[in-house]
Formats: C-alpha cells, structure tokens, sequence
C-alpha cells in the first residue's frame, strides 16, 4: 500500500494538465534589439484576451525555472537575440520539451544561443546574414498547405519583411511550410531553397519557427497573424509529462557546503592534494603548511628563507603524478640570495615525519627577474595527463608609468617598463606558460609541440605560451591536454584614441602552442597603438595577424605567430560580450576541468551535470564560474557556482580523488594574515539536505530588564520538511514555540541560541548575543541639501548629534573627541572601499573603549609591564607589519593565547565579535605610528575639491561613536554613513530600463521604442533645477519626460528628443513642477506615438544642475 501511494504521488508530480490555456511571450535580448517587440507583444496580449488564453510575458531568464515552465502550453520566443539563458535556465527549458512542451521562435529566435547545439536542433537553423537594404518586398511559395499556419495563405503570395539567410540548418529535422523566391528581392544567399516556416516535432515536444516578424506592419496583416496563431496552436502541448524528461536538473546550490579547515593562514598561494587525502600547501613568505584529514591538524612542514620584497617570494607547489612513487614535491619561489632569478625546484617529501626535506633540493629552472620592484610574478604549477610540467611565469614589468595601457617603453634602461622585454620575447621565460618533462635526477627534456623546437635562434625551448602578463593560477585538462589560465589585465577604465583599448582580464585556453597578445593586445585582440613615450605621440596600432616585438629591448625574434582570442574578456565595467562576469575589481584565476567518472566511487562527488565543464574562478569579485565548452572545447556558455557559498579572494583549487574540491582564501587585507585566509573544502551532499537556521531578534541591547521578541520564520528546510524549533535564551530559559519572548532581568551578556531540527533529524543551530544593561547610542548625521549628489563650486554642510541614555550628550559626559568623523573621496561607487577608509577612524576610538571596559587593564598598563608586556611595547615590536600582525592579535583576544610574551598564558574572550577584537588590536597597533588616523569636527562646511583631478565617483562622510559602556556588557556602537555621488549619471548603469538597448561596448543606450524609459533608484532631487540630458540624435526623435515613482508618475518636466535632423543634442530638461522630498525612483520616459518601431535615438547621460 505504502508503495502504491508513493507511485500515485509521482504520477500526480510528474503529470501536468492544463486547467486553463497559458503562454509564455518570452523577448530577452542580449544582441539587436527589434523594435517590433512591443508590437509582437500586443498582438499576442490581444488575441489571447478574444480566445480566453492567458498571456504571460517576461524578459527575465529567471522564469525559466521547471516550475514555472510547468505553467505553459506554449513558449514564444519572440525575436530574442544573444545568449539569453544561463546554462542550467536550458536545461530547464530542454526538460519542459521532452515533457511535451511546445516551442514557438519568430524572426530573430534564429539569432539566439549559438553555443547550445540543442537550441540548434530544436529551432532548426541559426541565423546567417540578410541583405544590407533588410526589408524588402518578397514573392513567397507555400510549400505545405495542410498546416494550420498555412491553410489560408494563397499558393504564392507577396510579403515585406526582412529575409534571413540561414546556416546550420537541420534539413534533416525540419518540415518546410513557406519558402522565398530569390529573384524577387536582392542579395538572397541561400538559392532555390530558402525557407521562411518550418515546423517539426523535437525530443518530445513541437517546434514551429517563422521568419517573419521584423516589422510591425507584420503583426498587422491578417494573413501573417494567421499564419503566426495557425503555428502556435500546433505547437501549444495538451499536458505535459515530466516522467520523460531525461535532460539533468542543475543541481540545488544548496547542496553544496563549505567548511572551513584552517583559518588565519598567511598570504596562501597555491595547494596541492596527496594521494592520502592529505593537503599541502605555500604561504608567500616561505611556509609549506600541511592539513592532515585524520586529525584536523595543520603543521609547517618546511618554512624557507625567502626574499618576499613587492609581490615575490614562495608563489607555487605541486605534487609529482608519480608522487607514490618519488614523493617529488615541486616548488617555485624566489631565494633570498644575491640572485636575480625565482627557481623551480624538486624536493623529496617524507612521509612518515610529513616533513619537507629541504636538503633534497635539486633546482630545475632557473627564470630570470629583476626583484628591484614590481611587478607580475605568476608562479603556477600543473601537470598533464603526460606527466609534463606546466609552470606559469609573469611579466615582471612595471605598470605603473604607462597609464593603464600597454608598457611598451623601449627607451634605454627601461626594460624594466617594457613587457615586450619579456612576454613578448621569444628568448625570455617571463610572461610565460612552460612545458617542461623533468626526470628523477632533476634535469628537464622539451616535450614535442612546444612554440619553438630545440634549437631555433633566439628562442627558449620551454615556452609552451607566451604573451601572457600574470597567469597567475593554471590548470590543465588532463585528458585533451589544455592549458587554461586566468591572465590579469592592466588597469585603464577608458579606451583612448592614441594609446588602446581599456584595460580587460581574460580566461584563456590552448588547445596548442601559441602567442597570446600580451603587451600588444589586450582582451580579444584589441590592439594598443605603438607610443613615444618622451614625444607623447602615437603611432600605428599593432596588427594581432601579424604582430612584431619592434623593441630595442628584445632579445628574441622580430616576427610572432599570430595573436589567440581568449575564451572570455572582460573590463572593470560589465561587459557587453559576458555581462555575468559583473563589475569591480578583477582578477581571473583557473581551476580544473572536472570529469564525474574520476570520480566513480565517491558518494559526495559532484554531479554531472557539471561533466567536461571548465571551473573558472574571481580572486576579486569573489565568486566561482563554470564554463560550458563544446565538443571542440570552445567555450559555449556560463553559469555561476554555489552562489550560496560566500568567498573572501579564493586563491587556488583543486579536487581529491574522493569527490571533494580544496580551496584557498587569501582574505580581504592584502599582504598580510588575515582572518579569513583559509583553508576550506566545498562537499555535494546528494541526500537529505540539513535545514537552515535563521532566527531574528527585536532588539539585541537595551536596559534592564529588557524583553526580546524572537522570530524563527525565515527558518526554512529545502526539502519542504516540517521543522522542530528549540531555543536556548542562556538566561537558563528554553522554549520550543517558533516566536517566543524571553526577558533578561540583570545585566550581562547573553547568547541565545536557536536550534531547527528537521523531520529526519538533522539539525543546525544559529546565534545571536544579547546585552542588558546597555542602550545603544544614538548618532545623527545630517547633510544639508540634496542627499544623493554632491555639486561642484558647493560646500558640504554636514553635522552629528550623539546621545547616549547611559554616556549624556556632546558636551554633557560625550567628549566631541571619542565621535569619529571622516570624509573620504572615492573614485567610482565602491562603497567597500570607502567603508575601510572610514574603519581605520572609528576602530581607533571604538578599540580603546572596548579595552577600557575589558578585564585587558588587569595583566596590560599603556607604558609599563605589568603581568603581560605593556600595550606601547606590543606596538613598537610590530610597528613595521602593523596589517600582517593585525589579524593574528584578534584572533588572539577571541580564542586566548599561549604566553609568548612570558609565561603567563592570555585569556579568551570569546563574548567579543570578531570586529571588536579587530578594533582593540589595530588600536594597539596603532599607539607606535607616529601619525594617528584624522578626525574631523562634528559640524562644519568643506570646499569639496577632491574630485576635481579625479575621476566621478563620490564622497563619503561618515560618523560613529562607542559608548561607555559597563564591564559585564561591554561597549555599543552607533554609526552612520552618507555618500553623495558625482551628480552625472551614465544611462548605461541606470538600474532598469524598458525598450533599450545598447548595441556596442561605450555606446550610448538606444531607444528602440516609445513609452520606453531608463529608472535610476533612489534619487534625490533637492535643489535640483534642471537637468542636461546628452543624446545622440540618429532616430525620429520625439519628447523626454522626467517622472517619479514609475513610467506614468508625477511629472516634473519634459524637453524634447532631438532626432536625426537636429543640431543641438544635448537639451535641457527643466523642472517645472516640485519634486517629493526624500528619495524617489526617478525615470527618464522617452514618447513617439507615431515611431511605429523606429528608434527615437539614443542617450549617453545625465548631468544634474544644482539651483
């Protein structure tokens, strides 16, 4: 009976009907925007209101979810153009057609996702060309008169559209309904047989693609709204039965865990997994650390002396493939002597004392450098299937005197400036993957398919790719033998006409030897132009067909093969070609190419779904992509990993036989230790997933006696299952109701926990800490005038109030001295990196309040010893690595120390937050500078001049102050933050937009209809006059209305559009009417009635004019 009930449950999953008829109008376009959309649109809406068919239509990819897809009968694709769905959307969609679900591609679906061999299939060609005069009248023939697309149409009948060539067309799938008659229009490329309709069934479900579709005039001709509903109707699925789907679900991101194994490490470069399972792995200043999985335990198995000056020192580890057998253990790193050079070097690993032995060294390599200043120093190690040696070297160029662009300073003596002095050299092993097969004795022989064979003039052997500047972490496909890397670019935001293309990164691959660009590309080839670097005067740009390395500099050949594209590119804003690559710093770093049957015997391995795919990782912007490659091992697509899983620089990858995937974190705080520098391994759980414990407190501080309301609502299982609530307030009172109240009668510190345990009995628990006897402060920061921008030629006004039930006010037991202000200039809108500006300010002040309240004072005086060192003492002994040292006394004051200092162990402090402890070590750390962070008065007016040499981007002024506090409670803190930024807003980062689109990288965003419209969020418009809105005037033009709250909001004024005919482009937009106070969406609604899908024209930005 139990199994029958179980099987009628799966038949009812799996077994969709339809109560009620649904499409789904789907138009998300990543390329060409067609400004029929709307129109298409309309057309669907109304036909589905006269025959009682729902009409749902979106652009977001995100509604490609199994289940919402179950919803449809039918899915339009109407005239969408790029890569709109992320690898695990098409499975999805691939999943509702082998159910049975029903497809529908008009006009531009064929110019849509031509890395998905199945969409190739499934809409039964791709695009191609059509002739330069686009719409043109056509005669077309109907070749199957029995289709309901058809039925109606005359033999032959003529048609003004825009007619397609096609390629990779599926004749062997495809039913064709209409075809074109070549001669009766011009530049057909496709002969007798060019089809404009088709129709055919398809891995389970129906497929059904018209050509027409570009105009509008084509949703408004009978016979073509026939011919479109006629095709719909067929393909429309009477149920859908997803017992037949066989395409795999991505899997839940939730499934995959990360536990961290060691924290706090130092600098972490690169690690390598033991066939044992246990991990070793550098640290830059010198140590080889060892994770041992049996214990838990981390030991320094070597620790070398090394020269760690710029960004040198220990930078790569590897284990030999034949590990079991030599124990090799291979390392690169820069020695400390008077050399000028980094060494790859063998050394044999003991493996009953887990010890390195240093004296086995026996040195492969030796790569020249200049270790007298910066930069790039790559230092990766990998192998091959082969057992050949990949070691990945840096340009070893400085960057910094060639404006973002590429260093190509052939001048005398600087070499040093020149990365054609390396990369580009083809007698250099800098700026490099090698390829190398080292034997037992350490000696090295050139593998066959290296760049240059043994030999050849002016040449190294060992250069497998060249052109690189810093590949700084590798991999290779050890079953195709493919390098991948990721290389890290230079930094200029902006192209420039004489000097190149602005700054990118690239993920690349060589599926064989080759020259990869740099310094003369950058990005997909885009070429730098030669420079005079004493005249300022530009040259000629190089060509990436034929590149020549023309520097006085070079030692190597004159002529280089020609320049490989990489697999992606990407700048420091989105970009254009891979918008999910996102925006910020960058930093691109290669991991592995995982293959499931590696792993055949490991219960968490991950799924395959994941099988041939390219895990690709960001050191800055902290995330892990995975890259869909074709059968040619091109890459095809996208899609972010684990997203759930929060990352703090990961540094390097790599799986154990057993399934799991070790990782290193680096930490926030460049070349220093840091908190979050670890250690960790991410495991795939295929079975009951544990639930998630999220508790929410109504306040968290108060006095005596405070009562707190707690909420376990956003507590949730991911299988649905019911949960069990335990909670613990640690006041000695429990109770197991979802929402309870607990009351804290007496002062102290509290730590209430909350413990959900699902139906299967796993369970997670969360935390929070409760004071009593202490109010938080209340800090006020007011800005006068316009909160959101500042205006150059005006002063910033500002003041703070602070109050404190316990403390007083400013004045009246509050020292104006302990309320921290700051005002920093941040170029760009990183509020991250302004907050840590404003961290060193508050932190000094917060730092000695929470020491004042700590039992610290009983064994610590300021200036002299007492049970443990005085504080001075502590921060002149680390005065000159105040950032490395920083990290390690927090963690210290958290978890206790072991008397380094004498014999008298330190005390834990586990009540304290990882950001308090951090508060109290860099304030004493900071008693030895000689300069203490700047605080400004709490109320003043500033002549803001900071941006004046600067790029847009904003001021940040910030407030904070730390309470006095009680010892058993400790001290609170109030803070607050306002940024005004530059008051020109750039229509390509507004925050949604209707009808544009933006066809090219630094163009302006075209508006392809009207009604359409950009919405910028949270715009104040205080003291805003007017506004200048710059366009480019190439469309019919039409009105520009400024409203708030949405497209049909308050008006606040209108200007005109310029169309093509005008002069002036760049109009005023006045405000006639008085803007809500406070912050409001604001949106910029471009009007043509009669534009009937022209483009009206396109905008650039914004600039707001102050009264």
């Amino acid at each position: 009976m139990y199994k029958f009930f179980i099987l009628l449950f799966l038949c009812f999953f799996t077994l969709t009907a339809f109560s009620q008829k649904r499409i789904l109008v789907f138009s998300k376009t990543m390329g060409w925007r067609h400004n029929s959309i709307q129109r298409g649109i309309q057309f669907f809406q109304d036909w589905g209101k006269s025959n009682g068919v729902a009409v749902d239509t979106t652009e977001d990819s995100n509604k490609f979810t199994e289940e919402n897809l179950k919803r449809y009968n039918a899915v339009v694709w109407l005239s969408t153009t790029g890569d709109v769905l992320s690898p695990s959307q098409q499975v999805n969609f691939e999943r509702y057609i082998q159910a049975g679900g029903g497809y529908m591609g008009i006009h531009a679906a064929s110019d849509t996702e031509y890395g998905w061999p199945w969409y190739n299939k499934l809409m039964g060609g791709y695009f191609a060309s059509h002739p330069r005069n686009n719409i043109q009248k056509g005669t077309m023939t109907v070749m199957d008169r029995t289709h309901a697309s058809t039925q109606h149409l005359d033999p032959t009948f003529d048609h003004v559209d825009e007619f397609y060539d096609f390629k990779s067309l599926r004749t062997d799938l495809i039913k064709p309904l209409i075809k074109v008659d070549e001669k009766s229009y011009k530049e057909g490329k496709m002969g007798d047989y060019h089809p404009m309709a088709w129709y055919h069934e398809f891995d389970g479900g129906k497929s059904f693609y018209s050509n027409f579709g570009h105009t509008w005039e084509s949703f408004e001709d009978p016979k073509i709204q026939k011919h479109f509903i006629g095709g719909l109707q067929w393909a429309m699925s009477e149920k859908l039965d997803y017992a037949k789907a066989k395409s795999e679900l991505a899997p839940d991101p939730a499934r995959f865990t990360k536990t961290v194994l060691v924290n706090n490490l130092d600098e972490p470069t690169e690690l390598t997994v033991l066939p044992n399972g246990k991990v070793l792995f550098t640290e830059r200043k010198g140590k080889v650390k060892l994770w041992s999985p049996q214990t838990g335990a981390i030991k320094v198995v070597a620790n070398m002396d090394l020269f760690t000056q710029h960004e040198y020192g220990l930078m790569g580890i590897g284990a030999d493939p034949q590990y079991e057998q030599t124990k090799r253990i291979f390392l690169y790193y820069t020695p400390k002597d008077a050399s000028r050079e980094n060494r790859l070097a063998q050394f044999v690993y003991d493996d009953q004392k887990d010890t390195l032995l240093l004296g086995s060294e026996k040195i492969v390599l030796r790569v020249p450098v200049k270790k007298d200043g910066c930069c790039h120093t790559g230092g990766s190690i990998a192998f091959d299937g082969q057992g050949n040696l990949f070691l990945s070297t840096g340009d070893d160029t400085n960057p910094f005197e060639s404006d973002g662009y590429g260093p190509i300073d052939g001048r005398p003596g600087r070499s040093g400036f020149d990365a054609r002095f390396t990369s580009s050299n083809t007698n250099d092993l800098r700026g490099k993957v090698l390829r190398i097969k080292v034997q037992n004795d350490g000696s090295y022989t050139i593998p066959e398919g290296n760049l240059y064979p043994e030999g050849t003039a002016k040449t190294k052997p060992e250069i497998f790719v060249m052109g690189c500047r810093n590949p700084y972490r590798i991999s290779v496909d050890k079953r195709t033998g493919f390098v991948y890397w990721g290389d890290v670019g230079p930094d200029a935001g902006e192209d420039n006409a004489d000097r190149g293309p602005r700054g990118h990164c690239e993920f690349n691959q060589a599926q064989k030897a080759g020259y990869f660009g740099w310094p003369l590309f950058v990005g997909n080839n885009k070429p730098y132009r030669r420079w005079d670097f004493d005249a300022k005067t530009a040259g000629t740009a190089f060509d990436p067909k034929k590149p020549v390395n023309e520097s006085a500099h070079n030692t190597g050949l004159i002529e280089l093969p020609p320049a490989q594209s990489p697999l992606v590119w990407y700048p420091y804003t989105v970009s254009p070609e891979f918008p999910l690559m996102g925006k910020g710093g960058r930093n691109p770093m290669a991991g592995p190419v995982y293959y499931a049957d590696d792993y055949k015997n490991a219960p968490n391995r991950f799924p395959n779904y994941y099988n041939g795919k390219f895990f690709a990782y960001e050191w800055m912007r902290d995330w892990i992509m995975v890259f869909t490659l074709d059968e040619k091992g091109n890459f095809a697509d996208m899609e972010r990993f684990a997203p759930n899983i929060p990352l703090s620089n990961p540094m390097d990858m790599a799986f154990h036989t057993d399934g799991t995937l070790y990782m290193l974190e680096y930490g926030k705080k460049w070349f220093s230790a840091n908190e979050d520098a670890t250690l960790f391994k991410i495991e795939y759980n295929p079975g009951n997933l544990p639930p998630q414990a999220k508790l929410e407190a109504s306040t968290t501080a108060g006095k005596k006696p405070l009562a707190v309301q707690f909420n376990a609502q956003a507590s949730k299982d991911p299988e649905r299952q019911p949960l069990q609530y335990a909670w613990d307030f640690g006041n000695g009172k429990s109770s197991t109701q979802p929402n309870p109240v607990a009351k804290y009668k007496s002062p102290g510190f509290y730590e209430a926990e909350l413990t959900v345990t699902d139906a299967q009995g796993k369970s997670t628990a969360s935390k929070v800490g409760i004071r009593v006897g202490n109010e938080t402060p209340k800090l006020d920061l007011t800005v006068k005038g316009n909160q959101t921008f500042f205006f150059p030629g005006k002063p910033l006004e500002y003041a703070v109030k602070v109050s404190d039930k316990e403390d007083g006010t400013v004045g009246k037991g509050i020292s104006s001295e302990d309320v921290a202000v700051s005002l920093n200039y941040i170029e760009g809108f990183d509020r991250t990196i302004a907050a840590q500006g404003h961290q060193t300010n508050s932190g000094f002040v917060a730092g000695k309040r929470l020491i004042e309240l700590s039992d610290c004072k009983s064994c610590h005086q300021m200036k002299d010893k007492s049970v443990g060192p005085s504080w001075m003492d502590i921060s002149n002994k680390y005065k000159a690595s105040w950032e490395p040292v920083a990290g390690i006394l927090a963690n210290k004051i958290l978890k206790g120390g072991k008397g380094v200092w004498g014999e008298q162990a330190m005390n834990a402090h586990p009540q304290l937050t990882k950001s308090e402890a951090e508060s109290m070590a860099e304030y004493i750390l900071s008693l030895a500078k000689d300069k203490k962070p700047e605080n400004r008065p709490l109320a003043a007016s500033i002549n803001l001049t900071e941006h004046e040499k600067k790029q847009e981007g904003m001021y940040l002024i910030s407030a904070s102050y730390t309470d006095k506090g009680i010892p058993m409670v400790g001290a609170l803190i109030a803070s607050q933050t306002i940024a005004l930024r530059s008051p020109v807003l750039y229509a390509t980062e507004a925050d949604a937009n209707r009808e544009m689109m933006r066809a090219r990288a630094n163009n302006p965003m075209q508006v392809a209809n009207d009604n359409a419209y950009l919405r910028f969020n949270g715009i104040d418009l205080q003291g805003v006059s007017q506004l200048t809105v710059f366009t480019k005037g190439f469309g019919v033009g039409g009105k520009i209305e400024l409203r708030v709250g949405s497209p049909e909001g308050t008006l606040l004024g209108e200007t005109r559009f310029p169309g093509k005919d005008d002069k002036e482009k760049n109009v005023p937009l006045k405000l006639t009417a008085s803007a809500p106070s406070g912050k409001q969406d604001i949106y910029l609604v471009f009007r043509n009635p009669d534009a009937k899908g022209n483009f009206l024209g396109g905008v650039e930005k914004l600039e707001f004019l102050s009264e």
